[in-house]
């Protein structure tokens, strides 16, 4: 691990995995306040067959499942290390970066909190992979590393860090389903798996489009600007429902309950995400809205105006997930993560990343081995 990890801090709060977790089973020599790329590959050397709870080694399908979300988990902190970088917040704990005025500027137009969340969404996805990475080495197992992959050039702009990258950020295309989805009463995708859920920004699933700015040259016209920061709010809960959804999936196939409880403690956390950027994004099609990016077209519709104005399926501070059919329709409905169904879910998250053109730009190679985690992850059964 290099440019991922290198000069992310520690930090000496309640996410310190390092301090509490680390030295608690002898990871003598471990600074308490920085986390080197070197410090945590030897941490790990250290923990190899150590056990942090219990004796014991992690059946296949657990490690496939703990392998898969740690893959997972690194490819997002890349992307949200970028975020960062450029419009959160560079301090002792992710200190990557310088900011860019503008483009924060824009970002904090739609909400005040905007960097901290961006700061605290980013430090939650690294402490999510060292976590799960750290873990499968105290058991034995192989732990995930995809520094080979770090090939992807990410943005030039003012602020940018300018390192090589996992993760593409300039040139997406956002599924926005989700927002009609969740407040869709009437339909569930693991019930009605041919139901199509409308589009709140139908320009943004037909065609590719920056989330960050790829150079200072982006920063205007400012309508343009908007649209990119409008890009990244609604990129952010567009990923993050998908977490929401991926560890309830695959905890069903978890055999070891030390491993569910891992899937189920940090599935929540996920959901946490999606809940605060998908209120961000709301405000963003019910405040800032409408509005067309002048140099290519890109139109975000204001749902407050018509003909999307008075529906419920796109009603701005309707953020709940609101009841709808579970498990089956003779039961009564229920609010509910969903989709939750378990088949094919780490190869369905792998496909739904792929589309959203988050990993344009990567090799063969990488693709060979997303497929081969999530087949493996997919084939975990409870009790091999």
């Amino acid at each position: 691990m290099t440019d991922l990890l290198d000069g992310v801090k520690s930090p000496l709060n309640r996410r310190s995995f390092v301090k509490k977790g680390l030295m608690a089973v002898g990871a003598v020599g471990l600074s308490t306040a920085v986390l080197t790329p070197a410090v945590f590959a030897d941490s790990l050397s250290q923990l190899k067959g150590k056990h942090l709870t219990r004796n014991g080694t992690l059946s296949s399908g657990d490690a496939a499942l703990l392998r898969f979300v740690a893959a997972a988990e690194t490819l997002e902190a890349d992307f949200w290390i970028q975020y960062n970088e450029l419009a959160g917040i560079q301090d002792s704990e992710l200190p990557q970066g310088s900011g860019n005025a503008q483009y924060g500027a824009a970002l904090a137009a739609f909400d005040d909190d905007f960097p901290q969340y961006i700061h605290d969404n980013t430090e939650d996805e690294v402490t999510h992979f060292q976590f799960l990475n750290a873990y499968l080495t105290a058991k034995g197992a192989q732990p995930v590393d995809l520094e080979q992959f770090r090939t992807l050039q990410g943005s030039q702009a003012t602020g940018s860090s300018g390192s090589l990258r996992l993760t593409n950020l300039l040139e997406l295309t956002l599924d926005t389903s989700w927002y009609t989805r969740y407040r869709d009463d009437n339909h569930n995708p693991d019930i009605d798996t041919n139901f199509v859920f409308q589009q709140a920004v139908p320009g943004l699933h037909n065609g590719q489009f920056k989330g960050i700015p790829l150079t200072d040259d982006d920063l205007n016209p400012p309508l343009h600007l908007q649209a990119i920061a409008a890009t990244a709010a609604l990129h952010m809960p567009t990923v993050e429902q998908g977490g929401s959804s991926l560890y309830p999936s695959l905890a069903q196939r978890a055999t070891d309950v030390e491993v569910l409880r891992i899937l189920i403690s940090i599935g929540p956390t996920e959901t946490m995400h999606f809940q605060t950027w998908s209120d961000i994004a709301a405000d963003v099609l019910g405040d800032v809205a409408p509005f067309i990016d002048p140099t290519n077209g890109l139109f975000f519709p204001s749902v407050n105006n018509p003909p999307l104005a008075g529906r419920p399926l796109f009603q701005d501070n309707r953020i709940m997930p609101e009841p709808c059919p579970f498990l089956s329709r003779k039961l009564p409905a229920c609010s509910v993560i969903r989709p939750t169904g378990t088949a094919g879910a780490a190869m369905g998250a792998v496909n739904f990343l792929t589309a959203m053109g988050l990993f344009r730009g990567q090799s063969q190679g990488f693709f060979d081995f997303m497929t081969q985690l999530a087949q493996e992850a997919d084939a975990a059964q409870r009790g091999f």
